[in-house]
C-alpha cells in the first residue's frame, strides 16, 4: 500500500472517530466494532503475510516476525504523525475558522490529489 494511501486511510479513521465516540456513547458496542473494524481492515492491508519456518527458534521467529513488520508499523506511525502534525500546526497558530473534521477533510482531499499543488 503507497504511503497516501495509508495516510488517507489514518484521515477517515481520525475523522470517523468523532462519530463512534458519539455513537459509543448511545451504543457502546456498535461504536468500538465500527472503529475495531475500520482499524483491523487498514492493519490487515498494511501489514504484510508471512511465514515463520517450524524449525525457527523463538530468536529465529521473532527476528523473522519484526523483519516483516517494521516497514508497515513504521508506515502507519509516519502516516498518523503526518496527521497530527497538520492538526497540531492549525491548532497552535491559533485558527478558530476550521474545524478539525474539516481541517481533516481538505487534507484527504489534497491528498487524493498528488499532482495539484498544496493550496497553503
Amino acid at each position: 500500500m503507497e504511503q497516501s494511501e495509508v495516510v488517507l486511510r489514518a484521515i477517515g479513521i481520525l475523522t470517523q472517530s468523532a462519530e463512534w465516540i458519539r455513537t459509543a456513547d448511545r451504543n457502546s458496542a456498535t461504536g468500538a466494532e465500527s472503529g475495531a473494524g475500520q482499524i483491523g481492515s487498514l492493519l490487515a492491508e498494511v501489514f504484510p503475510s508471512f511465514t515463520v519456518s517450524p524449525e525457527a527458534t523463538p530468536m529465529e521467529a521473532a527476528h523473522a516476525v519484526t523483519e516483516a513488520a517494521l516497514p508497515a508499523i513504521m508506515q502507519l506511525i509516519g502516516a498518523f504523525s503526518f496527521v497530527f502534525s497538520e492538526l497540531a500546526e492549525v491548532h497552535d497558530s491559533g485558527r478558530t475558522d476550521i474545524t478539525s473534521e474539516a481541517l481533516l477533510r481538505d487534507l484527504a482531499l489534497r491528498m487524493s490529489r498528488p499532482n495539484d499543488p498544496v493550496e497553503e
